[in-house]
């Protein structure tokens, strides 16, 4: 128990500091609330030891320590969800305290409940009719499954499932060897379940009504240890599921998003949705009490705490949480099996399955495991009826675990239990497996998914890496200060190419490519990115980038082509770097928020780089290349085909961006994008050599300052180098200091207008490659815009 105090008082403590630890400093309001909570927990539990060590000397000594740490985890999380909630939870703490002790004290004969079983069982279902006549919605909306009064409310089926346990352990202890043709025994039992059942399946609490089913079966299986009757009411529930999927409204919803949420994950199956994210954002450790995001998650306090915890706690804090509850039941099903009469051993069965089967449910259904039912996880999520629920079941198990002198009671066949154990064993390892699952394997993965709002949430806490210019100039950078961090976009004509990042419509552009540097994630110490992510739960800041691009020529070429459609790009054809990468039309990035929605249904298609994903015509706009590999001589289509092959025509370029590339064999339905072209045009400037492309160059690293960033592949050497300067000198233009060709082409309604150009073999200084593409009959246009913009370059 001491261990439980411990861990609970951390855990407080760094809630506490939570509010420093997200804003990075000390000067923060911090969290003081929930020592009210842990204080209540405190002294309740202090208060049931004492009392158990009174008058349970005998009880199992792992139940209630377990039990505690469940309910006071559960406290902590719903105080760190909401305050008002966890100041309510609390009281009802104090109460469920209270009626333990009372109950520990005064009613440890369980012969009573025996005695009384019609009574209690009656009078339960008589309060939970009620609320089909009074029932009421904390939430103002939904099933009416509580009775309340002055502001306090009260949810009849979560201690119906404890009276149906009750009752069954007493009705079937008094009845042993039970066969399943014994219809006389088994048809009150039936009756009364099947009332209970309809209740709730007019009540629409299908979470309860599942719980009953299941109870129902367990029993008559441990009392006549027949395993059919698991396989016939599994076949049963599978029906019923099947059945409700086609003529149940709510069942439809939770199956259809249970099998395929991803097709309405902003609808239907938001919840789930944001469910099985954040478990992906606590991946192994968590991003720390106090510092995720767990309120994105609807009813995180009640139905989806689970996802809470573990976003919070990581993959580490959700097996100990299972661990936690399977100690619970595991100690629980050795009392039923040391029971001292029928009833007791019925009785601790009955609990453990009870506990089990919802816990079960409710995990399940957070991680994907299960239809979601809507039921509370016992003792840690939020709800009165549930915590006192919970704590009668405690009691139960506490006073049937307390032998005393009593000798265990016969038992002929102990199978049936330890098959039950087995089962719910499995259910929760199953439920690890799955949680591993989401937060190890596929969380990196669902984190990239553009309706994850949390990482946009700590990019607010965090600053994003700068993109530059060649020399150092800002592209993309961020402002403002902890907790309000933004995104500035200060040459928003490079939009197509850099990109954005955006809390609703994601990442684009350079700004996807070079996520990892720009997040910190890459090129940061690992020492430096673990010690963040336990912390702070956030990766440390970002790196900024360099890239190749020069800001003045880019403007220059962006004024040259203006409102027409198309792209322009200078490449250094030696090494590949690409000095200027022009798309039009563009779009501002930074008024995303009110564009954003119309920019991916503009037929101008502005999102796209046509630089390097446009897929045009080729025409012969190769033709400088092909007469430097062929000469005077025809090459047949297939040689035409390998040669464009060998120049990477029909595969992607290697480069930090998004490239497409033609999936066309044929070529009279050939294309390509400005990008393959001007590569193919770098091998004309510079000795028949197919450079490798690059865009960033360099990223400043804390310990080592710039780093060169290398180019994704490696040059080839395609045509000889004589015939390549061979090939340049033939297409020189008189008066030009380049050579140049023009070209358009055209396949059904696309057409484009080439110009390619590159520097000479004696040109002593950096060699150039140059292709413009615009989308129109405009050779004059293209070429204009191609020799003005070289020119202008070469003569700096």
């Amino acid at each position: 128990m001491r261990w439980v105090a411990v861990f609970l008082f951390i855990q407080s403590l760094i809630l506490t500091l939570s509010p420093a630890v997200r804003e990075r400093t000390w000067d923060v309001d911090y969290k003081l609330s929930h020592w009210l909570g842990f204080l209540v927990w405190g002294i309740c539990t202090y208060l049931i030891h004492l009392t158990i060590n009174k008058y349970l000397t005998e009880q199992d000594p792992y139940i209630f320590p377990a039990a505690a740490l469940l309910y006071g985890w559960g406290s902590v999380t719903i105080w760190r969800l909401d305050e008002v909630f966890g100041l309510r939870q609390t009281i009802w703490l104090g109460v469920s305290s209270l009626v333990l002790i009372i109950a520990i004290c005064y009613l440890r004969n369980l012969s009573f409940y025996k005695n009384y079983k019609y009574l209690f069982l009656t009078g339960g279902l008589f309060i939970t009719a009620l609320t089909l006549i009074f029932g009421t919605n904390p939430l103002g909306a939904g099933p009416r499954l509580w009775l309340g009064l002055g502001g306090v409310y009260f949810q009849p089926s979560e201690p119906l499932k404890i009276l149906l346990v009750i009752y069954l352990s007493a009705y079937l202890s008094d009845r042993a060897n039970l066969r399943l043709s014994s219809a006389p025994l088994l048809i009150p039992t039936l009756v009364v379940t099947g009332l209970a059942l309809m209740l709730l399946l007019v009540q629409r609490d299908l979470g309860t009504a599942s719980i009953f089913a299941v109870l129902f079966t367990v029993f008559v299986f441990l009392a006549s240890g027949k395993r059919r009757i698991l396989i016939g009411t599994g076949i049963f529930l599978l029906a019923s599921l099947l059945l409700g999927t086609f003529f149940i409204d709510i069942i439809r919803v939770r199956v259809i998003g249970w099998l395929n949420p991803w097709e309405d994950p902003t609808g239907n199956s938001y919840q789930i949705i944001q469910s099985v994210l954040a478990v992906a954002n606590g991946g192994t450790l968590g991003r720390g009490l106090g510092i995720g995001s767990p309120l994105l998650v609807p009813i995180s306090i009640s139905d989806f705490i689970f996802s809470a915890i573990a976003e919070e706690t990581g993959l580490i804090g959700t097996l100990g949480l299972i661990a936690t509850i399977w100690l619970i039941l595991a100690r629980g099903m050795t009392a039923a099996l040391r029971a001292s009469d029928n009833f007791r051993r019925f009785l601790a069965a009955g609990v453990v399955t009870y506990l089990g089967v919802q816990s079960l449910l409710i995990i399940g259904g957070n991680i994907r495991l299960l239809p979601l039912t809507g039921v509370t996880l016992p003792f840690v999520s939020y709800g009165g009826s549930s915590l006192l629920t919970s704590f009668f079941a405690l009691y139960l198990l506490l006073v049937v675990s307390n032998l005393e002198d009593a000798e265990p009671a016969p038992l002929s066949n102990p199978q049936p239990y330890i098959t039950l154990t087995g089962i719910l064993a499995l259910g929760l390892a199953a439920c690890a497996l799955t949680a591993s699952w989401w937060a190890v394997f596929r969380g990196p993965d669902l984190l990239t998914r553009t309706d994850n709002p949390r990482r946009a949430i700590s990019e607010r806490f965090v600053p994003r890496g700068e993109l530059l210019d060649t020399n150092n100039q800002p592209i993309n950078i961020t402002s403002g200060e902890s907790g309000s961090y933004t995104r500035e976009y200060l040459f928003p004509t490079l939009a197509p190419i850099t990109g954005y990042t955006h809390p609703v419509f994601g990442q684009a552009g350079l700004e996807a490519s070079l996520d990892d540097y720009l997040r910190g994630l890459q090129g940061n110490p690992m020492s430096l990115i673990l010690s963040d992510q336990l912390v702070y739960g956030t990766p440390p800041a970002g790196l900024d980038v360099r890239l190749s691009l020069d800001l003045k020529l880019q403007a220059r070429a962006d004024e040259l082509l203006g409102n027409h459609t198309g792209a322009i790009i200078v490449m250094n054809a030696e090494t590949g770097e690409i000095l200027v990468m022009a798309s039009h039309p563009t779009y501002d990035p930074n008024k995303l928020d009110e564009e954003g929605d119309t920019l991916s249904q503009d037929k101008t298609s502005p999102l796209l780089n046509r630089a390097a994903q446009g897929l045009y015509p080729i025409g012969n706009v190769l033709s400088p290349s092909i007469e430097a590999r062929f000469g005077n001589n025809d090459p047949t289509e297939s040689e035409l085909l390998s040669f464009y092959k060998e120049m990477g025509l029909f595969q992607a370029p290697l480069i930090t961006l998004p490239v497409t590339s033609s999936v066309s064999s044929t070529l009279n339905e050939l294309r390509g994008s400005p990008l393959q072209v001007c590569m193919a045009a770098s091998m004309i400037s510079h000795q028949g050599i197919l450079p490798a492309p690059r865009i960033a160059t360099a990223v400043n690293t804390l310990e080592q300052g710039w780093v060169v960033l290398p180019a994704l592949g490696e040059p080839r050497q395609v045509i000889q180098a004589e015939a390549a300067s061979e090939a340049a000198l033939g297409f020189i233009r008189e008066g030009d200091l380049f050579w140049s060709h023009s070209s358009s082409g055209e396949i059904d309604a696309a057409q484009v207008s080439w110009f390619i150009a590159g520097t000479l073999p004696d040109w002593q200084g950096t060699p150039l490659a140059l292709v413009v593409a615009v989308e129109e009959k405009d050779l004059a246009f293209a070429e204009r815009v191609g020799q003005t913009l070289l020119s202008e370059i070469l003569n700096q």
